[in-house]
């Protein structure tokens, strides 16, 4: 009876927090706050996939790397080529697949796991990042470059946010989707076991590399997604903001925050630094330029030691052990 009133509970905050962001547009009072809205659903977007992996011990510091190769490819086809967003989004995700079945392949292939394999994911955002700025006559370099694209659907382009909003909401659902059906897969007891020991994952005969790709490569297809979505509604990019070690930290960050082993963590902790980071940046303009990273970095040390799960994992817990309220 108990369990059963926990999962109705459970439900009815779910569904309510998702009723309030699908209202949102509809009752915000200017652009400028459906802006805010949309970027908060697209880092969240983000956060979620990269948590898809760092749940289970594999921690990536590079997922600029596929953030940068979802938002420039289709960007550079349409600019040079003429070749339509729909068509770019599926060479940009499959791109950054394939870079990513290259990179996982040779990391599990020879064992790399824990600091490792963090050390170099990190290594190959940077390596991706210098890419794009050796590459200055066809990326713009680290001045980045514009996507050349008139409004329609043809183009992937509109006037009103709302769309954008609506689109990348959906994009998340959809992330939050593929969440609970990993929950309720044999991918999930592989991982857990493999995360646990992959000496005896491997003796219970569970294929270590084939379910360590599978993770990696939707995580990887799913961010990448979120590169071209970040390069269609900013129609700017350059390897600061999309690319390089600084997103790639910003994005785990944002998934630490609100606690990666919550579904509704990765988003409450883009919902905070977004706002933060905006508030920063209108507050203070360029007059503490790099203050607020400074302070992310403290507040991340805090998090670490004080709450591991995060500000979302933390309070949900809590609310388990005083009310009997299920987790997420």
């Amino acid at each position: 009876m108990i369990m059963k009133r926990n999962s109705t509970t459970s439900k009815i905050v779910t569904a309510g927090v998702l009723l309030i962001i699908a209202l949102a547009p509809l009752l915000a009072t200017s652009e400028y706050m459906v802006h805010i809205g949309t970027l908060i659903l697209l880092w969240a977007f983000v956060s979620t996939a990269w948590a898809y992996m760092a749940r289970f011990g594999l921690v990536s510091l590079g997922h600029g790397v596929f953030l940068g190769i979802g938002a420039y490819i289709p960007v550079m086809l349409f600019n040079y080529y003429g070749v339509s967003p729909w068509l770019g989004m599926l060479a940009g995700v499959g791109a950054a697949v394939l870079v990513a079945s290259i990179l996982g392949y040779a990391c599990f292939r020879f064992g790399l796991i824990g600091d490792y394999f963090a050390l170099v994911t990190l290594a190959m955002a940077e390596v991706v990042s210098l890419a794009i700025v050796a590459c200055r006559e066809v990326t713009g370099g680290s001045l980045g470059c514009t996507l050349k694209a008139s409004v329609g659907w043809a183009s992937f382009q509109f006037d009103d946010k709302r769309y954008f909003y609506y689109i990348i909401f959906a994009f998340l659902l959809l992330a939050l989707y593929i969440w609970r059906l990993i929950d309720k897969s044999r991918m999930r007891l592989a991982l857990t076991a493999i995360e646990e020991s992959e000496l005896a994952a491997s003796s219970m005969g569970v294929s270590i590399i084939r379910f360590k790709m599978g993770i990696t490569l939707l995580s990887a297809g799913l961010t990448a997604m979120g590169g071209v979505l970040y390069a269609q509604y900013v129609t700017y990019i350059n390897p600061g903001t999309i690319s390089g070690v600084g997103v790639s930290l910003s994005t785990c960050f944002k998934a630490i925050l609100g606690g990666m082993f919550n579904i509704f963590g990765p988003l409450a902790g883009s919902a905070i630094m977004v706002s933060l980071e905006e508030y920063f940046r209108i507050s203070f303009d360029t007059g503490f330029l790099g203050v607020s990273e400074i302070i992310f970095g403290v507040v991340l040390l805090v998090m670490i030691i004080f709450l591991p799960k995060g500000i979302v994992g933390s309070v949900s817990e809590w609310l388990n052990k005083r009310f009997g309220v299920a987790r997420s």
